[in-house]
């Protein structure tokens, strides 16, 4: 690992170097790649440093403790030395972290679908509500959303909703919501007090450029049509609503949120391209071991991942064991807590795995 260390750090000299040639930004594509490079390797050279004289640190500490005789200054040096080596245990653990191999996806705007599944109406409110709690964090985060395709039921609910998140590093957060999310609350329409249990699906798909995957056009077929709300009654008066189906998947995308059929189909096609590649990434995990599908974030789309108690105000994630009591603020996007409970639980698995191979 520390051959590997010493080597990045020389990358990282030899890249800050090419930076400040005088026409380096000349060339667009080479500075904005060297900017990334040196970027990612930041903060590994930065916690490299820390570790080295750290290491140091130990090393003067025990000298010190050969060579004093006074009492005092050897309790002084213990301290030090106690003080040294679990700085150098704590930098060594988020080396390793830094170390792991990086998901390619993790920089990449994602594509989030929501679809209500056991419960009917309440199922649609919750899917709703959980749609809303994404958009709200996602503006926390300076995000931008982009709704791609909608299916609303008349009480407020959503059977189905896809949308767009643009923003860093948006794919390496909310992938970890992939899943079964469960609800149990007293609808509003139970005159008993019966608490029902209804569920929704999440989906979070990274973002697919046209070079990620290619579609044919003998494989697509493209409507189009008027947009229509809620009881089939037009919104709109042109055919500006796109229909696409792609022949040897059945995948058929609807898109009408735009006025303009271009602007249809586009986001159409964005969708399209993302279940497309996410159905890839999905054959990938199938195909490698099972500890690699046992990750966090890389688990089966049926697993019930958690569950929101209305009635006791909390929320419980099933698969890192983690209970908040404060439901309000999650379902108002306070989801960061859940959020980095989830990569650090991930990050631990991916190190006890790296760990058994040494």
């Amino acid at each position: 690992m520390f051959d590997r260390l010493e080597d990045l750090v020389l990358r990282y000299e030899e890249i800050m170097n090419q930076l400040s040639e005088p026409d380096v930004a000349n060339d667009t594509n080479r500075f904005r790649r060297l900017m990334k490079e040196q970027s990612d390797l930041a903060p590994i050279v930065e916690a490299f440093q820390k570790y080295k004289q750290a290491k140091q640190n130990i090393d003067d500490s025990l000298l010190m403790l050969d060579e004093e005789s006074d009492e005092e200054m050897r309790e002084l040096a213990k301290e030090e030395l106690n003080t040294a080596r679990n700085e150098a245990e704590q930098l060594e653990n988020q080396l390793k972290i830094l170390l792991l191999p990086k998901d390619p996806n993790d920089e990449k705007n994602v594509i989030v679908e929501i679809r209500a599944g056991a419960g009917g109406d309440e199922a649609a409110l919750f899917a709703a509500e959980v749609y809303r709690m994404y958009v709200h964090y996602a503006e926390s985060q300076r995000w931008k959303i982009e709704t791609l395709e909608i299916e609303e039921i008349g009480i407020g609910g959503m059977k189905s909703v896809n949308f767009m998140v643009t923003g860093q590093g948006a794919y390496s957060r909310l992938k970890y919501e992939s899943g079964v999310h469960r609800v149990q609350r007293v609808p509003e329409t139970e005159s008993q007090g019966r608490i029902h249990t209804s569920t929704i699906t999440v989906a979070v798909m990274p973002e697919a450029e046209e070079v990620d995957v290619q579609i044919e056009e003998k494989d697509i077929r493209i409507d189009v049509m008027r947009a229509s709300g809620n009881g089939g009654q037009c919104v709109n008066t042109t055919d500006s609503a796109v229909r696409l189906t792609h022949y040897p998947t059945g995948i058929v995308i609807y898109s009408q949120t735009e006025k303009s059929q271009l602007q249809n189909k586009e986001k159409a096609f964005a969708l399209l391209r993302a279940k497309l590649y996410d159905l890839e990434l999905q054959k990938q995990q199938d195909a490698e071991s099972a500890a690699r599908r046992s990750q966090i974030g890389t688990g089966d789309r049926s697993e019930k991942i958690r569950t929101y108690n209305f009635p006791q105000g909390r929320v419980t994630d099933h698969r890192i064991n983690l209970t908040l009591y404060k439901l309000d603020k999650i379902m108002n996007g306070d989801i960061q807590e859940i959020l980095d409970a989830c990569i650090a639980a991930d990050q631990a698995i991916r190190l006890g795995k790296l760990n058994e191979e040494e």
